[in-house]
């Protein structure tokens, strides 16, 4: 194991991106008009402090849940935390460093009584061989790709059903290919024996299942990627980046290698022409719905943290904000909707995990690049008050529009005018510049509305429904039979696929 590099000075990336435009200062105000305000969110899912050690800087990349209950924490310094009493009502736990000389833990998972933490310059098992609480063993599963830049990160998954983990490899210094099968994700059998999986990604923050149990990773704004996005993986699949191209030679497993995307062209009309070309799952329009999305987790609490249950909770770096994703398969293409869910967290979120008790656990800093929480780092805890909020639970598309359902009955006379439904879509260039606008944009309009009996669920027909366009719901106007607003008022739905009739 060894992943020793220079690290250059941040500040001058930092500057780089501000002048690039892919971060700079975001204002309350600008999450604030389009999300539901912190103090309202507050009253359903407050958040709790995790005091940290004195002195101790804990900067989290990577959580997992152990069989014991307890959870560790990896982090960007490379040590391994074990913490009891996470879920406490006044929470004062017991820290303990288990592990150290790792480097940028973005991968944690426990197996077979060790640790399989993905660093950036390989995927390592650790473990305690003499029992006495510290690891003093350390064993390379795979370091199958190259490590020579900073930003050259890598994020791990947890194991699949077969014992297969999946590490996603970013580019160097977020443009380049420079080092071996950068821009590729890479497959760890059980055995260690790695193969190139797919390519074409560009700055990934963090790979695993969704509510299905497939295999999903985040991408970030940037060259071809005009917003952030989850981008749902198959084997041999490409993601739109051509950097990693060059290392195809290296990986015969992957098939040929795809033809060059068109710049300035759009997803759907180069699906056409690039077979392995895999449109953006989830597009999360940028500001408003993040800037820098960062790891998943799925809500598996069985109703410990309320309404939500089966939906993909993600963190953004920048605005220090959680979000929710859900996804569906529509004639073998992934898509789904994204939808705010709580801001106000102190640092820029790097990973989030379920605790035991069934609240988020939320970590990450504020090192290197800008971002909104006060904080240098934390660890907080998203947790269930118990009261229901009033919200969107759940779009799915139709053949001529759409299906929301809600976490409380509609006011029926209100939800049954399609006067009550904003609907707009968008859509992105694909193309190699950094970052691009949204175009072509349109309002649709609602031609009808369909309440169901008990108010939960409301169809919407549009007029026109069109694959590779983003349609954002405003649904300002709704109230349920109390009497409530909406606490968040906008959500996205990706289309890339639409159902027979």
């Amino acid at each position: 194991m060894n992943c020793s590099r220079s690290k250059p000075i941040r500040l001058f990336f930092v500057v780089v991106s501000v002048f690039l435009g892919s971060v700079v200062h975001v204002r309350s105000e600008d999450v604030g008009e389009r999300w539901g305000t912190e103090e309202r969110e507050r009253d359903y899912y407050p958040i709790v402090n995790i005091p940290l050690p004195k002195d101790t800087v804990i900067e989290a990349g990577a959580i997992a849940v152990l069989p014991d209950r307890r959870v560790a924490v990896g982090t960007r310094h490379g040590e391994i935390f074990l913490i009891d009493g996470i879920d406490a009502t006044k929470p004062l736990p017991s820290f303990h460093r288990f592990a150290s000389g790792l480097d940028e833990i973005f991968g944690l998972t426990w197996n077979d009584g060790a640790f399989r933490v993905t660093q950036s310059c390989e995927l390592t098992r650790v473990w305690d061989s003499n029992g006495d609480g510290i690891a003093d063993r350390f064993e390379t599963i795979s370091d199958a790709w190259g490590y020579a830049n900073y930003h050259e990160y890598a994020f791990g998954s947890k194991l699949d059903a077969a014992g297969n983990q999946f590490v996603a490899l970013g580019l160097s210094a977020s443009y380049y290919s420079h080092a071996l099968n950068r821009g590729f994700i890479m497959k760890i059998a059980p055995d260690g024996a790695t193969t190139a999986f797919a390519s074409g990604l560009r700055s990934p923050a963090g790979i695993g299942f969704d509510e299905h149990d497939s295999l999903f990773y985040v991408e970030s704004q940037g060259p071809w990627n005009c917003s952030c996005s989850l981008k749902a993986v198959s084997p041999n699949s490409f993601h739109g980046h051509p950097a990693s191209f060059n290392w195809y030679s290296y990986s015969p497993e992957l098939g040929p290698v795809p033809e060059m995307p068109n710049s300035g062209s759009r997803i759907t009309i180069e699906k056409s022409r690039v077979k392995q070309l895999t449109p953006y799952a989830v597009i999360f329009p940028y500001i408003r719905m993040g800037r820098s999305i960062t790891a998943f987790t799925v809500d598996r609490t069985r109703g410990k943290f309320g309404p939500f249950e089966d939906q993909m909770f993600l963190g953004d770096y920048t605005q220090s904000i959680l979000m929710r994703a859900t996804t569906e398969n529509i004639n073998g293409v992934w898509q789904g909707a994204c939808y705010p869910f709580r801001e106000g967290l102190s640092t820029g979120i790097l990973n989030v995990e379920f605790t035991p008790g069934g609240s988020l656990l939320c970590g990450g800093t504020n090192r290197g690049w800008p971002v909104r929480g006060i904080k240098p780092f934390a660890l907080e805890r998203v947790q269930w008050s118990g009261k229901m909020p009033f919200e969107m639970n759940r779009i799915t598309i139709e053949p001529d529009g759409f299906n929301v359902t809600f976490t409380k009955p509609l006011e029926p006379t209100v939800a049954s005018s399609a006067e009550a439904y904003t609907i707009t879509a968008f859509t992105h260039p694909y193309h190699a510049g950094y970052g691009g606008p949204e175009i072509e944009q349109h309002r649709p309009g609602v031609k009808s509305i369909t309440l169901a009996d008990d108010g939960l669920s409301v169809r919407i027909s549009i007029e026109k429904l069109e694959q590779g366009f983003v349609y954002e719901f405003d649904l300002i106007r709704l109230r349920s039979k109390d009497g409530e607003e909406l606490l968040h008022r906008n959500a996205f739905y990706t289309v890339n696929a639409i159902p027979d009739r």
